[in-house]
């Protein structure tokens, strides 16, 4: 089995198919120890949405925080131990995420106390409303 690549030059791939017998293990990367959920952020009118991808989780994996200006969601999720049914192992393994933190500075507009989260298909989606702008009042005066 080789990975796909979608690199257009050939030669290194051409190379690598000589070198290594399997490219899966080529370089014996240990990929559980920098797996961080990869993150959408989304702006519009009334709000930011934050969109987190951590497949394989539960909504009560995740810790979210706000102190002063910043947003930090975590998961500290313990794994526990299963009997090997079969006779498989994982020869990579990128999306692991057991543990991780992520931490964002919030703007001054936003609403603390109405922040939202909800976790569906393995994305984690945290709404953060802005606060309304105060609309310039016009006001005529009138001279006495």
């Amino acid at each position: 089995m080789k990975t796909v690549n979608k690199n257009s030059n050939w030669l290194p791939e051409l190379l690598d198919s000589f070198l290594f017998e399997n490219k899966l293990d080529a370089f014996n990367h240990n990929y559980e120890t920098f797996s961080i959920p990869t993150v959408n952020i989304i702006e519009n009118l009334p709000n930011f949405v934050v969109e987190l991808a951590a497949p394989g989780l539960q909504k009560e994996d995740f810790t979210i925080e706000v102190e002063e200006d910043t947003l930090k969601i975590s998961s500290k999720k313990v794994e526990e131990k299963t009997e090997k049914t079969n006779d498989s192992s994982f020869i990579r393994r990128e999306f692991n995420y057991k543990s991780f933190e992520r931490s964002f500075k919030l703007p001054e507009n936003i609403k603390v106390e109405d922040i939202q989260a909800s976790y569906e298909n393995g994305v984690l989606r945290v709404t953060i409303p802005k606060m309304e702008e105060k609309k310039a009042l016009k006001k005529m005066v009138e001279i006495s």
